[in-house]
């Protein structure tokens, strides 16, 4: 099976990667032709057009930053529904649930199936082939892919043959993501100012309950570091947050502390500009506290 991948960003791009250093027969399509020379050089092919790979390719995965590059690359007019060869169309991007039954709609007047695969884990996780994967749709892709998602990641699961299924359960996961970073920063910013050392309490949080993913890895890595470069940029968190807002609106359901949390976002984005780090939420948090959490790495 011959696989195509379309979108070579932050995520896609080490995603392709590791799945053509393990022997996949792969065609690689972005619209920045730096990022298609590196594929290259990993023995991938490169398609011109979302559609061009979809021409060559049994199955296309996108990896898109937002909604109207998804949108294009599944159903424009280069994209890839207009394709011959691709029996399937994958979506690894977090686009929310309408768009999923939208598009599985779409393919399915073309002849194509289409699953749902969003993924978690940030660049590290990419990088590492250790991310979570999510798939719902048709259940025969998931099957054929499994030896792929195998390679970037370290449990792909499929909760149904909803369209959209995963992308419901990527957004209930991202805005516990997004909490876990925002209370543990808070409750770090406090700390640091009643003078307690951030290596101690990373150290004394990790052994106990308040353990969470920012705790391990988010804020020593990249706070305590003082870098604020996990790889996650504000404006993917900003549209994640508003796709999050959309599905609790849809299924009319209050969201008390997901709505403070996407404002805190915001207010971040307001300060230090959209194209900052995730992690950066640290220093509006400490602005509003009047102190810096100190650089112990």
């Amino acid at each position: 099976m011959r696989l195509g991948f379309v979108g070579l960003g932050a995520m896609g791009r080490p995603m392709a990667i590791n799945l053509a250093e393990a022997g996949h027969d792969i065609v690689v399509c972005d619209t920045d032709h730096t990022r298609t020379a590196i594929l290259a050089q990993h023995g991938a092919a490169v398609a011109a057009t979302p559609k061009d790979a979809a021409d060559e390719a049994d199955v296309v995965l996108a990896c898109l930053p937002n909604l109207d590059a998804a949108e294009m690359v599944a159903t424009g007019a280069d994209g890839v529904s207009a394709g011959t060869r691709a029996r399937a169309f994958v979506n690894m991007g977090t686009t929310g649930s309408a768009y999923s039954r939208a598009v599985a709609q779409r393919m399915a007047e073309v002849g194509k199936a289409f699953l749902d695969a969003p993924i978690s884990g940030g660049p590290p996780g990419a990088e590492a082939g250790t991310l979570g994967i999510m798939c719902s749709g048709d259940r025969a892709t998931f099957e054929a892919l499994e030896p792929a998602l195998d390679v970037i990641s370290t449990k792909a699961v499929y909760v149904g043959e909803q369209p959209g299924a995963a992308q419901t359960m990527k957004l209930v996961n991202n805005i516990i993501s997004f909490g876990n970073l925002a209370v543990a920063l808070e409750a770090i910013t406090l700390g640091a100012k009643a003078g307690l050392d951030p290596e101690l309490m990373i150290e004394v949080i990790n052994a106990s309950s308040g353990r969470n993913t920012a705790t391990e890895a988010k804020i020593p890595n990249h706070v305590l570091t003082r870098t604020f470069d996990y790889g996650g940029a504000m404006y993917i968190i900003e549209k994640d947050l508003e796709l999050w807002r959309r599905e609790a609106e849809a299924y009319e359901t209050p969201m008390w502390l997901g709505t403070n949390i996407r404002t805190l976002f915001l207010q971040c984005i307001a300060e230090v500009g959209r194209d900052k780090d995730m992690t950066a939420l640290a220093q509006t948090l400490e602005r509003m506290a009047g102190v810096e959490i100190p650089r112990t790495r």
